[in-house]
């Protein structure tokens, strides 16, 4: 995918602009660095930025000359808490902090979008704001925006994230539900210890902790039907200190996947179910604590359409992809209004949230042009009628 000769300074600026946040990573409600250099960026081109209470992140808006629709783009801006190993020669000067998840390329696309927007301004149809969000790893980074308001007059808003399991110059999306819904949770069991030679004296809260593993994994099998897909994951578990002392007490943690929200309702109701059971069965205290995070990104059938059209017209190989239990907070924006929200091709080869994740950079600028041209054919296809 070539850049043209008009084009290479923008993309020669957005590619240094990503390297220079790919250095100086920030974590999730800590992007003021981030949030400053986007702002200076955006200032310089004229595009206006509006006046919001946000912590970090801003939002700025392009268009309104003449009456139209509002269309929405939007790019995270986040890393997270991991030490860097990808070799590359912009890395990470921010001990234990790194853009593993590829937000700095997406703020660096939205940035370029931004700017062929502003150029292409007395055209549009309408007006685009482009949303620089904060904490999208907490999964409460887009509440936040929405509180603002700034979506209460849109029509339809898009979205895009590196997918280094395609590779450049692959857009992928499907209709309805593409990521999961996803909730965390713990389990604390306050039981009774005692010398591991007289267990009949205590009340013993790794058999608890056996007995609730067991009946967690039985959920998926035993609870759904066999063709809704959802995951029960427990990632960490902990109790005692010693090989001779039954202790007081025992931790669980994990994490639910889910497509849909009755299948979300059906496993967190099970999951107090099997905690209050297992309490009395035992006479232990067993308290659950439920942390609900971002819903599923449900896309909606007329916006992967365009999507996907647009994609093709842009040079991409546009496909039809599965879904995938990820999360995402962009589902938080769905639930107010319309839109899609797509992969885009990173060449891999390591994982998202991987120390050696890494995104190839030839996919940057014609991201930054699909983010552009997507949101042009919204506009006319909304203004259309």
């Amino acid at each position: 995918m070539k850049v043209s000769a008009q084009h290479e300074p923008l993309a020669r600026f957005i590619q240094s602009f990503r390297h220079d946040l790919h250095q100086h990573p920030e974590l999730s409600n800590q992007e003021f660095a981030t949030t400053d250099k986007i702002r200076a960026a955006l200032e310089k081109e004229k595009i206006r930025i509006l006046d919001l209470p946000l912590k970090t992140g801003l939002v700025a808006e392009v268009g309104g000359l003449q009456d139209g629709p509002l269309v929405v783009l939007r790019a995270d801006i986040d890393a997270l808490p991991i030490e860097e190993e990808s070799g590359v020669e912009f890395v990470s000067r921010n001990q234990g902090v790194m853009h593993a998840c590829g937000h700095d390329f997406h703020a660096s696309a939205a940035l370029g979008a931004a700017i062929l927007l502003k150029k292409a301004e007395a055209a549009l149809k309408g007006t685009v704001r482009i949303l620089f969000q904060a904490a999208e790893e907490t999964g409460l980074g887009a509440p936040s925006v929405i509180a603002t308001g700034v979506l209460d007059q849109a029509a339809m808003i898009f979205g895009i994230h590196n997918d280094p399991t395609l590779p450049v110059g692959v857009v992928g999306g499907k209709d309805g539900a593409l990521t999961a819904g996803v909730d965390r949770f713990e389990i604390k069991i306050a039981a009774r210890g005692c010398h591991a030679a007289k267990p009949h004296e205590g009340n013993d809260p790794i058999v608890i902790l056996g007995q609730l593993i067991s009946a967690l994994q039985t959920i998926i099998s035993r609870t759904l039907p066999s063709d809704n897909n959802a995951v029960v994951s427990i990632t960490q578990v902990h109790s005692g200190s010693t090989w001779n002392v039954i202790p007081d007490t025992a931790y669980v943690e994990g994490t639910v996947r889910t497509f849909s929200q009755a299948a979300r309702e059906l496993i967190e109701r099970r999951f107090r179910q099997i905690v209050s059971g297992l309490g009395a069965t035992f006479g232990a205290d067993i308290e659950l604590i439920w942390h609900a995070g971002p819903p599923s990104v449900v896309n909606t059938a007329r916006w992967v359409d365009l999507a996907l059209e647009v994609a093709g017209a842009e040079g991409f190989e546009a496909r039809r992809i599965e879904a995938s239990p990820i999360g995402e907070d962009f589902a938080f924006y769905q639930q107010k209004v319309p839109g899609a929200f797509m992969m885009v091709g990173s060449g891999g080869p390591y994982a998202l949230h991987h120390p050696k994740f890494r995104v190839d950079d030839r996919a940057l600028f014609p991201t930054a042009h699909y983010l552009y041209r997507m949101a042009r054919q919204a506009l006319e296809q909304l203004a259309a009628g």
